[in-house]
């Protein structure tokens, strides 16, 4: 499946025929559908979905679309001519109109359903059935699997309306959030975070929905108001769109039994996701079980690697339940983000999301998606030796993996060849007492300064306003990071197998920019982007897509002025700018 090749290899593709050449819906051809669809696709009230992977369900297309943007970058990847996002039938197909598309494109998309765990607890009271069998994709919709230049790619509409999941709500996304997860996904990726990518945005000329949202100026922690926002839909593309939680759907049937087909269900869904996310490192020769503990192992790179990433450029998922993590391990669903200011251990951007998902406890949070991962794989080896065994034991050492991954992290954001606790408690405590910006201060200190005047440009309060000594345990911790960069760059240490080389002035600071970006996404330059295109001026979107897709550059003076600077105070405790609920 994986290893086919499309039949335009690198040709250009100029029109949504050219497209459906290269579609190939691995998904619907090899996995099991409910039984209970329709077989028209018209299913799109909240029903309970027993068995099956996939509901083929019709997306809802917004009325009067109108062109928003497009990933240039992404089409360029994909081999799409630019023009394509602005012509008719790309319009047509990506904002959820699939009646005309041509052979062998489907007229069907389709919806999966999920398990919910918050933390490592199963719930199913957001199910509207208290059972967990309604609970799933309730208004994103996959309507093309294509095989491009080699790699597999879904797409889904975010927003693309009603399906069996939907929980009585409307299947729409509003043109607040689609910028904001057009933008972000575009940005992690030029971060160098995996994640799930930004094809097409497109809006609603006419229609609209009815949200919560905050009243101008407002600091309460909750929405105060109903407002009318232009529906929109957002194309995001990945290798696929299988869940941890969708694992933890079929691992609870095949556990309790809860129909004749339960556990065989489980195990297609296992091996698809082998083929579909994991094809390169699992040889499919292996027995189940042999598969199984190798998906364990793979995932738990995958996913320690990502969190240590998010940290890295202060990325808060805010929402990291079983559902919004990519059982490929790569970042998905951009609802509740944020990009820290302040660095705040505790930063939470989402005001329903609990300390549990805040900054510096992502690792823990990955830890309990990582336990419910490997419950829902344990009903397969139930009958192999030691096979359960092993899946514990690949939990039991996930914190040890993910503390190295961790120390590497912060290490190389340092400029270091080795983690140094003491260095990096002490600057922990300092930037918390200074009020410092996280991404500012480390693309400063990637300059390596040789006192402290340069750092204060990311510090949001005069060192005199902190503890007493503040400013020269600034002096002291400098002092000894240098130190430390001048003892490791003159070392010819071969201990432990690692040979540090001998790195200049210059050489450090190159590494170190390369992995402290200059530009984040923060909240307070979204919210004026989507602003402005509620009012159809796209301006500022299209730029900040420009700045946030080239973020380690040194740019121009005048995007230098405008996006690498402190926020504003008046910005500060602001709701939808310092925090926000989860209405999309």
């Amino acid at each position: 499946m994986t290893n086919q090749l499309s039949p335009q290899k690198n040709a250009t593709v100029e029109t949504v025929k050219d497209l459906a050449k290269w579609a190939n819906y691995s998904l619907m051809n090899t996995l099991k559908r409910d039984p209970d669809a329709t077989s028209h696709g018209a299913d799109h009230r909240p029903r309970q979905v027993f068995s099956g992977h996939y509901v083929p369900v019709n997306p809802t297309p917004i009325e009067h679309p109108e062109y928003v943007a497009h990933s240039s970058t992404f089409f360029d990847e994909l081999g799409f001519a630019d023009s394509m996002a602005q012509s008719a039938d790309f319009m047509r197909v990506f904002s959820g109109d699939l009646s005309n598309v041509p052979e062998p494109m489907s007229k069907l998309g389709w919806a999966c359903g999920y398990a919910l765990s918050i933390y490592g607890t199963e719930y199913i009271q957001q199910c509207p059935f208290q059972t967990g069998n309604g609970y799933g994709d309730g208004r994103a919709v996959s309507v093309l699997e294509a095989v491009i230049n080699g790699k597999r790619w879904e797409m889904q509409l975010k927003g693309g309306g009603r399906t069996p999941y939907c929980r009585g709500a409307d299947g729409r996304a509003v043109l607040r959030s689609s910028v904001r997860e057009f933008l972000a996904q575009e940005h992690m990726h030029a971060l160098g975070v995996p994640t799930s990518r930004s094809l097409s945005l497109y809006v609603s000329k006419t229609e609209t929905v009815q949200r919560p949202w905050y009243s101008e100026g407002s600091r309460e922690q909750d929405p105060d108001r109903m407002i009318t926002e232009a529906v929109a839909i957002s194309t995001r593309v990945a290798p696929s769109f299988i869940r941890v939680g969708q694992l933890e759907l079929f691992g609870r049937r095949a556990r309790k039994h809860e129909h004749p087909q339960a556990m065989a269900e489980l195990e297609q869904l296992v091996l698809h996701l082998i083929d579909r996310e994991y094809a390169d490192v699992i040889d499919p020769q292996l027995p189940l079980r042999d598969k199984v503990l190798k998906l364990a192992s793979e995932f738990r790179s995958r996913l320690t690697s990502l969190v240590a990433n998010w940290v890295r450029v202060g990325y808060c998922q805010g929402n990291f339940n079983s559902d919004n993590c990519a059982a490929g391990g790569f970042t998905l669903d951009y609802g509740p983000f944020g990009f820290c200011d302040v660095f705040n251990p505790q930063y939470q951007p989402w005001t329903g999301g609990g300390q549990h998902f805040a900054f510096l406890n992502q690792d823990a949070a990955a830890e309990r998606n990582y336990l419910m991962f490997c419950t829902a794989l344990s009903p397969l080896l139930v009958n192999e030796a030691d096979g359960v065994d092993g899946l514990q034991q690949l939990v039991n050492d996930f914190s040890t993996e993910m503390q190295t991954k961790m120390e590497q992290m912060w290490a190389t954001k340092l400029g270091l060849n080795r983690f140094n606790a003491a260095l990096f408690t002490e600057l922990s405590t300092l930037m918390q007492q200074t009020s410092v910006d996280y991404t500012m201060f480390f693309r400063e200190l990637s300059s390596l300064p040789d006192d402290i005047g340069p750092l204060t440009k990311s510090f949001y309060r005069e060192l005199s306003q902190g503890p007493q000594g503040l400013e020269q345990r600034w002096v002291a911790w400098l002092a000894q990071w240098h130190s430390l960069l001048s003892s490791e760059a003159n070392s010819d240490d071969t201990s432990d197998d690692i040979s540090v080389l001998t790195r200049s002035h210059d050489d450090i600071a190159k590494q170190m920019k390369q992995v402290n970006p200059k530009y984040s996404l923060r909240e307070w330059l979204l919210v004026p982007a989507y602003q402005q295109a509620s009012q159809g001026d796209y301006t500022l979107l299209r730029e900040l897509q420009a700045v946030m897709t080239d973020p380690y550059a040194e740019q121009s003076q005048e995007v230098e002025d405008t996006f690498y600077r402190l926020k504003a105070s008046e910005y500060f405790a602001i709701g939808g700018l310092s925090h926000l609920s989860c209405s999309s």
